[in-house]
C-alpha cells in the first residue's frame, strides 16, 4: 500500500501524462469538452484514493475514465428513450374519451368479481399497496390476498377477453358492423 504518496508525484505524473489521458477521454466521450469533463471527474477520484494506490497510477485513471463513459452512454441512452415518449405524447393530442372508456370498462368488469377480490384488486393495484398492507386493511392474512389476487386476476383476464371479443364484433360504440 503506498500510504505516503506525496502531493509532487500526483503533480508529476499530471504534467506527464495529462495530454495523453485528455486524448482517451476525449475519444470516449466523443468531443473535447466532454472529454475534459471525464478527466476532471476521473482525476478527481483519483485525487481521492491517491494514498491508497499502489503502482502506476495511470491503469486506475484509464479504468475510472471508461467507466464513466460507460455510465454516460447508458444515462444518454435512458434519456434518449424518455425523450422519444415524451415527443410521442406531444405529437398525438390524448384522446381523453378513450381513457373514459377504459376505466368505465375496467369498473364494470371488476364490479363481476366476487367482494374479496374486487377489494384485494383494488387495495392491490389501484391503491397499490403491498399483499401485507392489503392483509392489514382486510383483516385477513397475506396469503388469503395472495390468492384471492390470483384468483381475481385470472377472472378479470377472462372476463376481459370477452370484452374484447364484443367490443371487436360490435365496434366501440356498441353496435354491430
Amino acid at each position: 500500500m503506498a500510504a505516503g504518496r506525496s502531493t509532487a508525484e500526483l503533480e508529476r505524473f499530471l504534467a506527464e501524462r495529462a495530454d495523453h489521458l485528455l486524448r482517451t477521454a476525449v475519444l470516449l466521450a466523443g468531443n473535447r469538452e466532454a472529454g475534459e469533463d471525464l478527466l476532471q471527474t476521473a482525476v478527481e477520484r483519483l485525487l481521492r484514493r491517491w494514498g491508497r494506490i499502489d503502482g502506476d497510477p495511470e491503469g486506475y485513471v484509464r479504468r475510472t475514465l471508461c467507466n464513466l463513459a460507460i455510465d454516460g452512454y447508458r444515462r444518454a441512452g435512458r434519456w434518449r428513450q424518455k425523450e422519444r415518449l415524451l415527443r410521442t405524447e406531444l405529437r398525438q393530442p390524448q384522446d381523453a374519451t378513450g381513457d373514459v372508456d377504459l376505466r368505465d370498462a375496467l369498473v364494470r368488469l371488476l364490479l363481476q368479481l366476487p367482494a374479496r377480490q374486487r377489494a384485494v384488486l383494488v387495495l392491490r393495484y389501484w391503491e397499490q399497496l403491498t399483499d401485507a398492507e392489503a392483509a392489514a386493511v382486510l383483516g385477513c392474512s397475506e396469503g388469503t390476498v395472495k390468492s384471492s389476487g390470483s384468483r381475481g386476476l385470472a377472472r378479470l383476464r377472462e372476463l376481459a377477453d370477452g370484452w374484447n371479443d364484443t367490443a371487436a364484433m360490435c365496434g366501440r360504440n356498441g353496435k354491430r358492423s
